[in-house]
């Protein structure tokens, strides 16, 4: 069965550092694009970071850009984001969802879209 399963999250105070983890289990990471997103109370779900297949790519929203940074160890099946400095309003759900690689036009920004497979979610709070 494709899966994709979040785990790291908790409670964490301000100024604090959480790594979350996505493992995939039924299909082999190395072949897709893996992006993280979020989704505060109240609010629409956001991309917030995504890497290549290979790594060699990587997009950050703006408002963790410096503070996040999303990588991968594809012989784990696995890929993180390290969160540092965290802040209240970094407080969501975060997923972690795949797509196959794909080539890209010339100009084309790097971005994680029309994603193919979501994971279930991981909660974060960011509070004192």
């Amino acid at each position: 069965q494709v899966q994709l399963v979040e785990s790291g999250g908790g409670l964490v105070q301000p100024g604090g550092s959480l790594r979350l983890s996505c493992a995939a289990s039924g299909f082999t990471l190395n072949y897709y694009t893996i992006g993280w997103f979020r989704q505060a109370p109240g609010k629409e779900r956001e991309e917030n970071s995504c890497i290549s297949s290979s790594g060699s790519s990587t997009y950050y929203a703006d408002s963790v850009k410096g503070r996040f940074t999303i990588s991968r160890d594809n012989a784990k099946n696995t890929v993180y984001l390290q969160m540092n400095s965290l802040k209240p309003e970094d407080t969501a759900v975060y997923y972690c969802a795949a797509r196959p690689r794909r080539t890209s036009r010339n100009g084309e920004l790097f971005r994680c879209a029309s994603m193919d497979y979501w994971g279930k979610g991981t909660l974060v709070t960011v509070s004192s």
